[in-house]
């Protein structure tokens, strides 16, 4: 399958990269989601939308509550970072109503970062904000009345002091960095609120802000996802085009060796069923196999790098995703091949059924076909059902591997967040990655169904696609002898059909010359039909040669070689379309009287006179709205406007009354007198008058010569002739 893919994908090579160029596009949007929901919980939400590590500002009573709590040098480092503004500096007056009572200091970061400051300023933050709630116990203080632990900590000796803090910071220790910095913004935001900063307006901003980032990637995501489905829609479509016009050119390049080993129904379901899988697999590859793993690594990444105490959640449920794909895997695959094979079966039977439908109707045996079409059909089903339960079975089941996931989540998840190890945004943002995860994995089991169907239809396809011709045009060929147009020679011509164990016909030797008819008759399976197939080089023979205008059949083009025949099947073949259409089909620039002259000659006249529509009446598939003797005039007629040098009848004769034949075989003699004619015949009377008469009996010649001479020395011809006429009639012939 992979040489298949590749020898039919590379004119989509540019497609293909702007295709993974996308699927990367969209993988990275749909990964960035769960983060931003994360925001949303975490900081819109838990923070009130408050983003900063440190105040922005900051009323003078609190900052001098925190630097109580750092050493000397960071309060000079602290308080360096900040500006004091009071109710005289009226440009703060409407930002800050607070202004109107107290001092703030605003940020205004003089040569140190935000983070920096930050380390320096969380930890105490922290520590004000749980002195204030209470959170820690400062009975081991008695303070007096009117007097807070902070008035206590400034007059405090510097060695108690000293003990103190250090209390406080054993008791911070062991604090996640994450569960901190959301506990400062908490701080921050209580501080905001009492500056007198409208913090709904300020939450709000924030989540309608992420919000809309989360929208625009959305976008992204569903712009990038129905681009690849339109790319990979028509690489699909494109690449089931080109396979198709390959199949169709290799069978139309097939000799009849190469049709014995396929079916038509087999090479009809090759061309129509098995592409469609390949062009459906083509598509899944694009949108589904490919994105898949991105999807999927992009989450386990983000997953492992962010969320490492519970990534062996995501590792149970992908190895019990993984042993269910593989036990699935290891039975299903074995029903494609066979699939595949059963519905050539149901097209073979089906085919034959409406091909010999008369024969049937005639003998009464519609239950009989009923009932193998039946068995075929069922046989088919089962396969089929068989497929569709295990992939029916497999969807639920991942659905509750899913959702035990979610739950086994929602359960660690929480102790997590009770511990203060995990933010309520964190969890909903693994959740969704361990989602994203499984749904990969989910997408892949998918493609594990489809792959193995469309690689046996691959494996279909390339049987003929890579099939040796047996007959092929010359490395270097010859050219046709003008001066010796229409003859044809046979020089010991021995053949033997592919994998048979006799030969079929033996040392054959004769000349057709231009301007005669040569007839071959004898018995069934005597090798009329083989003969006469060996010269437009349906066969090529086993020993010996064929000469046409003096040059051996395997030495010029086949195309030259037919242009110069033309052949008339024992069943007449006809197209769907029109009768003109018909008789164009050799010669497409044919002139009006050049359809008349040869209608006229297959005696085809009256049968466009009868319809309504003349040359435009429609000739339906096959021929099928018209008689067995007409569809062989109209074939005969066809192969007249082509007016080559070298006519073969292939007992075209058989379907036409003796009056028709006698007429036709009359016109034929007079209006092709200097091309050569053969013909195979079962009548007598249809090649008494033939200037040469070649007899076979099992393959061999046992006669040559004409009607009155071979009634003298033949005696297969002589049994062959009495018993379709009797001696007074042939006497007189």
């Amino acid at each position: 399958m992979i040489k298949l893919l590749w020898r039919n994908l590379r004119p989509y090579w540019l497609s293909t990269l702007v295709i993974i160029g996308l699927l990367f596009a969209q993988a990275n949007a749909e990964l960035k989601l769960p983060d931003l929901m994360s925001d949303i919980v975490n900081t819109g939400i838990q923070q009130g939308g408050i983003t900063d590590t440190v105040p922005t500002v900051i009323r003078q009573s609190e900052l001098d509550k925190l630097i109580l709590f750092v050493s000397v040098d960071d309060t000079e480092a602290i308080l360096s970072q900040y500006t004091l503004v009071d109710q005289n500096d009226s440009e703060y007056i409407d930002d800050y109503p607070i202004l109107a009572d107290e001092a703030v200091y605003v940020l205004t970061l003089d040569g140190m970062t935000q983070d920096e400051l930050a380390d320096l300023m969380a930890k105490p933050f922290l520590v004000v904000m749980a002195l204030d709630s209470g959170m820690i116990d400062t009975s081991a203080f008695p303070l007096p009345p009117g007097v807070t632990i902070y008035d206590a900590l400034w007059a405090m000796p510097a060695e108690q002091k000293a003990q103190f803090l250090m209390q406080i910071d054993q008791r911070f220790s062991n604090f996640d960095p994450a569960m901190l910095d959301q506990s400062v913004t908490v701080a921050i935001k209580t501080e905001y609120t009492a500056v007198g900063l409208d913090m709904d307006a300020y939450q709000m901003n924030y989540i309608l802000s992420t919000g809309g980032t989360m929208l625009l990637i959305s976008l992204m995501a569903i712009t990038a996802a129905i681009l690849v489905g339109l790319l990979s829609s028509r690489i699909g479509a494109g690449m089931a085009k080109t396979l198709r016009k390959s199949v169709f050119s290799k069978v139309e390049s097939f000799s009849n060796v190469e049709f014995d080993q396929f079916s038509t129904a087999s090479l009809i379901t090759r061309t129509g069923n098995d592409i469609t899988q390949i062009q459906m697999m083509v598509q899944m590859m694009f949108r589904i196999i490919f994105y898949a793993p991105i999807l999927g690594s992009g989450a386990i990444l983000r997953v492992m790098s962010q969320h490492n105490n519970m990534t062996w959640i995501v590792t149970l449920g992908v190895v019990v995703m993984l042993s269910l794909i593989g036990i699935m895997f290891a039975f299903v695959l074995p029903k494609f091949a066979l699939i595949q094979k059963l519905i050539d079966r149901v097209n073979l039977v089906a085919r034959e059924s409406l091909s010999g439908l008369m024969v049937v109707r005639a003998f009464g045996n519609e239950p009989y076909e009923e009932a193998r079409f039946d068995k075929a059909n069922t046989e088919l089903a089962k396969i089929n059902l068989f497929v569709n339960r295990a992939i029916v079975f497999l969807m639920p089941t991942m659905m509750f591997i899913m959702n035990g996931l979610s739950l086994l989540i929602v359960w660690y998840g929480g102790k997590e967040i009770d511990l203060g190890n995990l933010q309520v945004g964190d969890m909903m943002a693994f959740m969704q990655y361990a989602m994203q995860i499984i749904m990969s994995f989910m997408m892949i089991a998918m493609t594990f169904i489809m792959i193995p169907r469309a690689s046996v239809s691959a494996k279909r396809v390339n049987e003929v696609l890579d099939t040796p011709l047996s007959i092929t045009d010359p490395i270097s060929p010859s050219a046709f002898e003008a001066t010796r147009t229409g003859e044809v020679v046979f020089e010991n011509v021995t053949f033997r059909y592919p994998n048979a164990d006799d030969d079929v016909l033996h040392d054959l030797s004769f000349t057709a010359k231009p301007g005669e008819t040569t007839a071959f008759i004898g018995s069934t399976g005597s090798g009329k039909s083989t003969l006469i197939n060996l010269i437009p080089r349906f066969y090529d023979v086993s020993n010996g040669r064929v000469l046409v205008n003096g040059v051996d059949v395997r030495d010029v083009p086949q195309k030259d070689l037919r242009q110069r025949i033309g052949y008339i099947p024992q069943k007449g073949v006809l197209f769907s379309g029109t009768i003109e259409s018909n008789l164009k089909y050799a010669k497409e620039d044919a002139s009006e009287a050049e359809l008349q002259q040869a209608v006229s000659i297959a005696q085809a006249s009256n049968i466009i006179a009868e319809k309504a529509d003349g040359y435009q009446e429609h000739i339906a598939q096959g021929g099928s709205n018209v008689s067995g003797g007409q569809k062989q005039r109209l074939s005969i007629a066809r192969a007249l406007i082509k007016n080559p040098d070298l006519f073969i009848f292939d007992d075209s004769f058989s379907a036409l009354d003796f009056k028709t034949d006698l007429a036709l075989r009359s016109a034929l003699h007079k209006e092709l007198a200097d091309k050569t004619l053969l013909v195979v015949a079962q009548r007598i009377s249809t090649i008494l008058h033939a200037d040469q008469i070649i007899v076979l009996e099992n393959g061999r010649i046992v006669g040559k010569g004409t009607h009155r001479d071979l009634m003298d020395t033949c005696e297969v011809y002589r049994e062959i002739a009495l018993s379709q006429m009797t001696s007074e009639e042939l006497s007189h012939e």
